[in-house]
């Protein structure tokens, strides 16, 4: 048998988080794009919490509403 994993809804919260986790991400590429300088420990974390952040709380706004 087979367990499909696809989400049921365009509001399902795991489906929701990974579309703005992508978002996210896709957003620091491009702004790392734009500047000329390497990054520091500090700037990595805060690279981690500018994707994880957002991807917790629309995770968290999806299961509430759904």
């Amino acid at each position: 048998m087979t367990t499909d994993k696809r989400p049921n809804s365009w509001s399902d919260p795991e489906y929701v988080s990974g579309i703005v986790g992508v978002i996210a991400t896709g957003t620091l590429f491009l702004y790392s794009a734009l500047v000329d300088s390497a990054p520091s420990v500090e700037t990595i974390g805060f690279i981690v919490l500018w994707i994880f952040l957002p991807m917790g709380l629309a995770y968290e706004i999806a299961q509430r509403r759904g």
